[in-house]
């Protein structure tokens, strides 16, 4: 009797592989596609950080941050998990007024087909896939501080 052992489990392996592939697949889709829009999301965050402070302490204007803002944004992957549109999906909105800065920054991304219905519940979308948007404001001199330059290089001559 040397194939009575292996008969009754010949295809017991086959079946739990086809049983167990397809849920590791899908498991390993649900932590990758969140860490991709995180991922997305990060670069987007510090590129509106960096314009919002060049717009503060430099010299350029809107069209130069913007295009300081891209130059930023191009780490960003052009992949669907990430980002789709290229750079004409990016929609940069740049305000400023003295020592005061805002960068908003939005784009698209189509997530996996699983994912993309639990995104739909929990983040915007719309035609073009699920919308990520970042925003930061700076203000170069707080509002608690008194005084201008003259007033503070006046203090440090006497």
């Amino acid at each position: 009797m040397p194939g009575a052992r292996g008969a009754g489990s010949s295809g017991q392996a086959s079946v739990e592989a086809a049983f167990l592939l397809p849920t590791l697949l899908v498991v390993l889709g649900m932590l990758l596609q969140p860490a991709c829009i995180l991922f997305t999301r990060m670069i987007m965050m510090q590129a509106a950080a960096e314009t919002a402070r060049l717009l503060v302490t430099a010299e350029g204007g809107a069209e130069t941050c913007r295009s300081f803002c891209l130059r930023r944004l191009r780490a960003v992957p052009d992949a669907a998990l990430f980002h789709t549109g290229g750079e004409d999906d990016w929609e940069i909105d740049i305000v400023g007024s003295g020592s005061d800065a805002a960068v908003s920054i939005s784009g698209h991304a189509r997530p996996l087909p699983l994912f993309g219905l639990l995104a739909g519940l929990v983040l915007e979308h719309d035609a073009q896939g699920v919308v990520i948007s970042a925003s930061y404001s700076i203000r170069l001199r707080p509002s608690w501080l008194e005084g201008g330059e003259n007033d503070w290089s006046d203090v440090w001559e006497s």
